[in-house]
């Protein structure tokens, strides 16, 4: 029997943009219809990485920069699983950008939540990589992760949600979770999600969002064509969010090559027999090999 652990209190500072991704998030997965005891959230370090405390689900805080690394084992080793990795802009694109680029490429059944409050909000207010310049002190460029997602060739779902509109990020994380659940491979959403306390941006992100869905030539299946209308859309001092990528449906050809291989039977390490008897000629051609 599988008996569920109650959410905490949250920690977060009245306001603060996370609580539109915990409802969001919350809200998706019961308009999927997905048991507790068959999601995983596993949070990154930082303010957004508190997030599985405050839901009734599975939950695994994650070492700094490493949440990617351990979500896919947690895919791969139960492909059954709906398997959800959460953390903030500062944990996923600082030392957590070599996991946040090789995720592209491993392709794996996982949605991976970024709230991007272009600050260190739980160490007070500190740049991070997507602070803007002028923001205490900074002088470099900020990191764009949607430029940077749909510049790398590969068949991820891709979108930018703002917390200030939590019926959309509701629709846009139900769409990725789903894509995952049909083994189509890796969902990347980043959501602007404002600190109030050190970085109070909801009036400002709301006046310069612009939904990418709406505007001329809009095509979520040509990656080329979004990149060039989130340029076009920053060139104007706006903010791109929206659908950035959405792969066409290609029946088992776009999924991650292990999950294909534990699908018939959904058995991964996780779930496999380990005892003698039921490895007994595997373990001979083992000892044999090595004789």
């Amino acid at each position: 029997m599988v008996q569920s652990v109650k959410p905490t209190a949250s920690t977060w500072c009245p306001g603060c943009g996370d609580f539109g991704v915990l409802a969001a998030a919350k809200k998706a997965l019961v308009e999927l219809k997905i048991p507790p005891h068959e999601a995983v959230l596993v949070g990154g370090i930082g303010c957004s990485g508190g997030i599985h405390n405050f839901l009734e689900i599975n939950g695994l805080h994650a070492l700094h920069g490493r949440l990617l690394a351990q979500a896919v084992a947690v895919k791969l080793a139960n492909p059954k699983l709906t398997v959800i990795a959460a953390g903030g802009d500062g944990d996923g694109y600082a030392i957590g950008m070599g996991h946040f680029m090789h995720a592209f490429k491993k392709n794996v059944s996982i949605l991976y939540l970024v709230m991007n409050n272009e600050t260190y909000g739980l160490t007070k207010g500190q740049a991070s990589p997507t602070s803007r310049v002028g923001y205490e002190g900074n002088v470099e460029q900020p990191f764009d992760a949607i430029l940077t997602a749909l510049s790398i060739p590969s068949g991820a779902y891709l979108a930018r949600t703002f917390s200030g509109d939590p019926k959309t990020m509701t629709a846009v994380l139900s769409e990725a979770i789903q894509f995952n659940r049909d083994h189509r491979g890796y969902a990347f959403v980043e959501d602007l999600s404002p600190c109030v306390t050190y970085n109070d941006t909801f009036k400002e992100w709301r006046e310069k969002v612009v939904n990418v869905e709406k505007l001329p030539g809009y095509d979520p299946t040509d990656r080329s064509a979004v990149f060039r209308l989130c340029l076009e859309t920053m060139r104007d001092g706006k903010i791109p969010i929206g659908v950035m990528h959405r792969p066409p449906r290609v029946d088992g050809a776009d999924a991650n090559p292990l999950e294909l291989k534990l699908l018939p039977d959904h058995v991964g390490p996780a779930e496999a027999d380990i005892g003698i008897e039921a490895n007994r000629v595997a373990y001979q051609k083992l000892l044999q090999s090595v004789a």
